[in-house]
Order: structure tokens, then C-alpha cells, then sequence
């Protein structure tokens, strides 16, 4: 009896020592957070590897909808409104699933957050679904990878890569009715963010008159800088006023030298070569 209860203490304590092992997940998870526009993107997927597999059209079947990944549900959560595939999508948590083909992709973001297999999806709790087209990269990436690239203000392209098959999805934000709402409330305020503004608009090439007529108050109140100097260069230089922009690259280099900052004397005479 003192044996039988001997053993029995023995696989217990074997069974609760099992269950404190850590291991490695084998296709481990990854989060993503992007800034994008005004807000962020964040991006919550599995990885799992190829281990010698073929992937496409095997290990994950043509013409079936695809978790987009491995264990849980592969999910994108929009802190603003975003557009994909011309359809305006509120900012929200959504799941990406896609379905592979071998010359065409199907991407969709769908309100469900939870699909695992293909016998959950529901179609009509789609949001947006999206065609594109593979294309074939010249090396084979061995972990599933989806990764933001381009990254712009109002832009950025969500792409998936395995083995070697690179899909992408152009994603877009309106920006620019925001920042303007937000120009005109301030500047009625009494600090008022002339630089800033202005920068802005030379960025997007919009409105550069505005955006010189607000460096040269933002210059009157800073003028030892030769960071304003050089934006107002810039502008000067994308309305044509070849002139006066290198009178304000000048005395951009000149403040520059002052202030021992080499790399705004190097961007200042890039610009001048530019302009003769």
C-alpha cells in the first residue's frame, strides 16, 4: 500500500513540474502599433513558419478563407477613420482574413474578430473585401510576416509576406480636413503656431503663399532661426521665386554657421544647387 501511494506521489509531482514548463510557441504571436495620420494603427497576428513546407495552395489551402496567420484571429484596430478598397471604415477593432489564389487575392476586414477556421466566417459581417494580386519575390521569407511599409501622412500599405508571395493593401486616412479645422481654430487663439502651420502646408504643397507670409512672422519673433530660414526657402523655391529663395538659403547657411549646425549648411546648399 506504502508503494502504490509512493508512486502515486511521484506522478503527481511529476504532473505539477510539467505544468510550469515554458516553451517557445511555435508560431508566436506579434503586435504591431503604426502611427498613421492623426492617430494609430495596431495589428495583432500569429507567425507560423514554413519547416519545409509548401504554403500556398497546401498548408493553406487556394480558395478557402484563411485566418490570416495562425492560433487566434488576426485583427487591425483603427484609432481614426480609415479608407481601404474606396469603402470609408470607422475607427475600430476588425478582423483580416483573406482568401489565396494563385493569381488573385481576396482581403477582407470584416466586423468579426474572432475567426479561427472557415466554418465561422460570416460574409455579411464584412466590411470591405478587397482584390489584389500576388506577386513573386526572388527569395522565400520563412515566417509569416505582415509589416506596414510607405508609411506617408495620409497613406501607408498594410503588406503580407510568406514564402514567396507578397500581397499589399494601400490603406488612406483624410487628414487634411482635420489639420485645416484645427489651423483656423488656433490661429484665432493668442499663441499661435505660425512654424507649424506653415511647415505643414509646405509639406503638402498647399497654400505657400500663406504658409511664406506665416514663416516671415514666425522668423520676426525667432530670428536666429535658421531651421524658418530654410522652410522659407523651401517655399519660396515651389512658388518659383528662385530669388528670394536663395536669399533666404543664404541666411539660413549664415545662422546655420553660427550656431555650428553642419547638417542645415549641407541641406541648404543641396537646395541652392537645386535652384541654379
Amino acid at each position: 500500500m506504502k508503494r502504490i501511494f509512493f508512486a502515486a506521489a511521484l506522478l503527481f509531482a511529476a504532473s505539477v513540474n510539467a505544468q510550469n514548463l515554458v516553451v517557445p510557441q511555435p508560431s508566436p504571436t506579434q503586435q504591431v502599433k503604426q502611427e498613421f495620420g492623426l492617430s494609430n494603427i495596431e495589428l495583432s497576428y500569429s507567425r507560423p513558419s514554413m519547416k519545409g513546407r509548401k504554403v500556398f495552395g497546401d498548408l493553406v489551402p487556394y480558395g478557402k478563407v484563411w485566418r490570416t496567420g495562425a492560433n487566434g484571429a488576426t485583427t487591425l484596430t483603427f484609432g481614426d477613420e480609415v479608407t481601404i478598397g474606396g469603402t470609408k471604415i470607422p475607427a475600430g477593432k476588425y478582423g483580416l482574413l483573406t482568401i489565396p489564389e494563385a493569381n488573385e487575392w481576396t482581403i477582407i476586414i470584416t466586423k468579426q474578430t474572432d475567426v479561427t477556421s472557415p466554418a465561422a466566417y460570416k460574409q455579411d459581417q464584412d466590411v470591405v473585401r478587397v482584390k489584389v494580386k500576388p506577386e513573386t519575390m526572388p527569395f522565400s521569407i520563412e515566417s509569416f510576416t505582415i509589416m506596414f511599409s510607405d508609411v506617408k501622412p495620409s497613406s501607408v500599405n498594410l503588406e503580407l509576406l510568406w514564402d514567396n508571395v507578397y500581397v499589399t493593401l494601400p490603406v488612406t486616412t483624410d487628414i487634411d480636413t482635420k489639420i485645416n479645422a484645427q489651423i483656423r481654430q488656433i490661429m484665432e487663439g493668442d499663441n499661435k503656431p505660425y512654424f507649424q502651420a506653415a511647415y505643414y502646408y509646405i509639406e503638402s504643397g498647399k497654400n505657400l503663399e500663406q504658409a511664406v507670409t506665416w514663416l516671415d512672422k514666425a522668423i520676426a519673433a525667432n530670428p536666429d532661426a535658421f531651421w524658418m530660414q530654410y522652410q522659407k526657402a523651401r517655399a519660396l523655391a515651389k512658388l518659383g521665386k528662385k530669388a528670394d529663395a536663395l536669399a533666404a538659403s543664404n541666411k539660413s547657411v549664415e545662422l546655420a554657421k553660427k550656431a555650428k549646425n553642419d547638417d542645415y549648411v549641407a541641406l541648404n546648399e543641396k537646395l541652392q544647387k537645386e535652384l541654379k
